[in-house]
């Protein structure tokens, strides 16, 4: 046998054909992580931004352009990009914002994780953090001091579901020269868009339900020209980068995502109501009761339904795992949220797990707590299957 050279064995791919007479109706998956450059300044004026293109994957592919370029649709942003994760979007929006020695304003009800990002990591990094209840506006005004830069909030906190008022919280971070930062996973923006109430960054966790289908795990931070100037450069430097193929299935989640976010809001706005006149249930929260302490402010700030989110409490000393056994052939227990078909979670042993008793109880979260992330099936056989759990 003749001998080969490695050239021969694994010969370079030859240019890709042209399509010029028609094009795909489904973006294709761009796996490529370095793109061909003409001349080095081509690649230059590409990676700084000055040209359209693309370089090397960390710094920007198709897949991920397409993507944002939708969800800056959706929130009606200035900029827009995807990263790997709903917390790699916080913490890119962290780096990018502030540095050593500036002061954050938490909101009290947060995802455990992210107070533990700014409570902890940040604190490493020499930035200070200051909790507050978001809620009452009196309190946020006190907590600003001089070298407050960022106020942090979520526009229906997770999981018990409290609003903020978007447009008064924006309007004092903007008179003490700070910037208001939102989490916007729970509402998604089918339900609330925060740059339109004053917003300078939403922060949106992708892998919930604007993906929708529990397959992908991503991470969007959009906003204001005016808060993007370091934005781009922090995620590169970090290597925040989302993958080509989460972004392809989130995209093509997105083209179902306003009719699952209402029809889920339908579902649990019905499930809601049931709860709450269910003896064996001691407190509902959804923003969409009549009873709910902030039902005239979700009016106010959300539209197309209340979310998918329903948080009950049972009686104290109840064991939720009773529910939790008696329903987990149709609703299984995941903790996560968003996706098209109903799921249970306990906050206290999951997402809030870090926090103490006394930290879970100020956000409205004990023990007997349950959150129902609410899908698009029948209504009326979840809320059969919820009722023949509750009277075990």
């Amino acid at each position: 046998m003749k001998n080969r050279k490695p050239a021969d064995l694994c010969p370079a791919p030859s240019r890709l054909p042209q399509i010029t007479t028609t094009e795909p109706k489904s973006p294709p998956i761009y796996m490529s992580s370095v793109y061909k450059c003409r001349t080095t300044n081509e690649a230059q004026a590409m990676l700084a931004g000055e040209e359209e293109g693309f370089v090397y994957l960390r710094d920007g592919h198709p897949n991920g352009e397409l993507l944002a370029a939708r969800c800056r649709e959706l929130h009606g942003a200035d900029q827009a990009t995807i990263v790997a994760t709903g917390m790699a979007a916080l913490a890119l929006a962290m780096v990018s914002q502030l540095r050593a020695g500036d002061h954050v304003i938490l909101s009290r009800h947060l995802y455990g994780r992210t107070t533990v990002l700014f409570q902890q990591e940040a604190e490493r990094l020499g930035i200070i953090c200051t909790l507050a209840d978001c809620t009452d506006s009196d309190e946020v005004a006190t907590a600003f001091q001089d070298n407050t830069k960022l106020l942090v909030v979520e526009s229906l906190a997770n999981p018990c579901l409290q609003l903020v008022d978007l447009p008064q919280l924006a309007d004092l971070s903007h008179q003490h020269e700070a910037r208001l930062l939102v989490d916007n996973t729970i509402a998604s923006p089918i339900h609330c868009r925060p740059l339109q109430w004053g917003a300078d960054l939403v922060v949106e966790s992708m892998t919930k339900i604007m993906n929708g289908h529990s397959d992908v795990i991503l991470g969007l931070l959009a906003g204001r020209d005016a808060a993007w100037e370091r934005v781009m450069t922090a995620q590169s430097s970090w290597g925040w980068t989302a993958s080509p193929m989460d972004c392809w299935l989130a995209q093509r989640g997105l083209a179902t995502l306003d009719v699952r976010a209402e029809r889920a809001s339908s579902n649990a706005s019905a499930i809601a109501q049931f709860l709450f006149q269910h003896p064996q249930v001691a407190h509902v929260d959804y923003p969409g009761l009549e009873s709910h302490p902030q039902h005239q402010l979700a009016q106010k700030l959300l539209t197309n339904g209340f979310g998918h989110i329903v948080t009950f409490r049972l009686h104290p000393g109840a064991n939720p795992n009773d529910i939790l056994l008696a329903t987990s052939e149709s609703i299984p227990f995941c903790p996560s949220l968003g996706e098209f078909t109903t799921t249970f979670s306990h906050p206290a042993s999951t997402s809030h797990f870090r926090l103490s008793l006394t930290e879970n109880a100020q956000q409205g979260i004990f023990p007997e707590t349950l959150r129902l992330s609410v899908g698009i099936e029948s209504c009326e056989h979840l809320i059969e299957v919820l009722g023949t759990a509750l009277q075990t």
